[in-house]
């Protein structure tokens, strides 16, 4: 983005405040079995929310209480996907040599060549069984995220959280670094518990049936989130749509947040003016200025439009990468070769989850949504950290951070690699500059 039963029972009502500890929390969720698994089913709560159903494939409804959730896509919707790939009908090569008229024709066959031959879906359903998933309702809707607690016991909780056409699949190679340091080299003094929610109408959440769900709201229920896993103290950190959920994260300042950390403001989404003298502010504007004629289709697409853009997502696997393989063609720091920066099957474990949730025109609206209004700068009072990768499409000048944070504690724009999607490029690099900013508000 630019401009699944077991259950965890909760002492709380849905939006009551949480008197159990976090650690009795972590240590009920230690020891829960095996729980319940994607299935057929009718949608839950139909006004409110419309469950991820495609191919037969339907998520479980979610309650008041934390429900660990095992996921199993049913082998009809992966048989289904093999036969739309094998039967795609594409257009002729592109004519130039470069990627100005999108994802190169030759490049594209490539990655769906090996989506139907090659990936393995059930690979990543594994590794996310493995780590953790839970869902949960609130404000209406289920909400699906990762909790993966740390055994170090003065961990500090982050919330991380993604954008579009990113997922909560970016951060799964931070998990590990971030919840148990010192099997990477690390000190216990940086580890963290983990949570990792999906945004609603985005992989496993519910998709909103009615209009309203933007940033602000979003960022209301992951304070809710935080507080139903009884968790006091903690961080928020995001990038492009998340960046802007964690600013609002930071507008609302609930007790118990320390602080923020972004890789892309939520005034880099917006027109804000916030000037144009330095070296810095010209490059940044240069940088829209690019954006703006090359690479916003997408965009006023998505902004005004979604609900048309989704039919063709919903129905076309083809369509749906293309979609999404173009945004790792030219958001990546690969200079548009991000093959063998992220390799066919991460990419693809991405775009899956898109495909078999059938949330190409839900994840569409956030844009919709946001941009239905204009919006002032959102200025932050508590601690603010921001990291700025050397391959993002517009990189934020430090006077503009400096503007909208009276306490920035925390500015890096001397970052070795990495673009918009930091996590997912460079996962290293990543929890480094978290690790940096959370020392200072700890």
């Amino acid at each position: 983005m630019f401009r699944r039963s077991h259950t965890i029972a909760s002492p709380l009502a849905e939006e009551a405040p949480q008197t159990s500890s976090r650690r009795g929390f972590l240590r009920s969720a230690a020891v829960v079995g095996a729980a319940s698994a994607v299935s057929v089913g009718l949608p839950h709560n139909a006004s409110a929310a419309q469950p991820a159903s495609v191919a037969g494939l339907t998520l479980p409804p979610a309650g008041p209480d934390i429900t660990r959730f095992d996921l199993h896509v049913p082998q009809s919707a992966l048989e289904d996907l093999r036969r739309r790939l094998a039967a795609a009908r594409l257009p002729e090569r592109e004519t130039v040599d470069d990627v100005s008229q999108g994802v190169p024709l030759g490049r594209l066959r490539g990655l769906v060549e090996h989506w139907r031959t090659s990936y393995d879906w059930r690979a990543l359903e594994s590794r996310l069984n493995e780590a953790g998933q839970y869902r949960t309702r609130i404000d209406g809707l289920g909400i699906h995220f990762l909790h993966v607690p740390s055994r170090h016991p003065d961990a500090l909780p982050v919330i991380l959280n993604h954008g579009w056409p990113g997922s909560f699949v970016e951060f799964l190679d931070t998990i590990g670094p971030l919840t148990d340091p010192t099997r990477y080299g690390g000190s216990a003094q940086d580890a963290f518990h983990v949570v990792i929610p999906s945004m609603p109408g985005h992989g496993f959440s519910d998709r909103p049936a009615q209009a309203g769900w933007d940033p602000a709201r979003i960022a209301s229920a992951w304070i809710t989130l935080m507080q139903r896993l009884g968790y006091r103290r903690y961080i928020a950190q995001g990038g492009d749509w998340g960046g802007a959920v964690t600013t609002q994260m930071g507008k609302q300042r609930p007790a118990g947040l320390l602080g923020v950390h972004l890789n892309l403001p939520e005034f880099m989404l917006t027109n804000t003016a916030l000037g144009d003298g330095t070296p810095e502010e010209k490059a940044a504007i240069a940088q829209q200025q690019v954006f703006a004629q090359q690479y916003s289709g997408y965009f006023q697409e998505q902004a005004t439009r979604p609900q048309t853009l989704g039919y063709a997502l919903a129905d076309s696997p083809v369509g749906q990468a293309a979609w999404i393989f173009e945004k790792f063609i030219d958001w990546t720091d690969s200079a548009h070769r991000p093959e063998p920066l992220l390799g066919y099957d991460r990419m693809l474990d991405d775009i899956s989850l898109y495909w078999l949730t059938n949330t190409g025109a839900s994840s569409a609206r956030l844009y919709w949504e946001f941009y239905r209004d204009n919006h002032d700068l959102t200025r932050l009072e508590l601690p603010v950290g921001v990291s700025v990768f050397p391959g993002e499409l517009v990189r934020t000048p430090r006077v503009w951070a400096q503007k909208a944070y009276e306490n920035l504690v925390y500015f890096n724009d001397d970052i070795a690699a990495g673009g918009h999607f930091a996590a997912f490029e460079q996962p290293r690099l990543f929890v480094e500059e978290l690790r940096a900013y959370a020392r200072l508000v700890r």
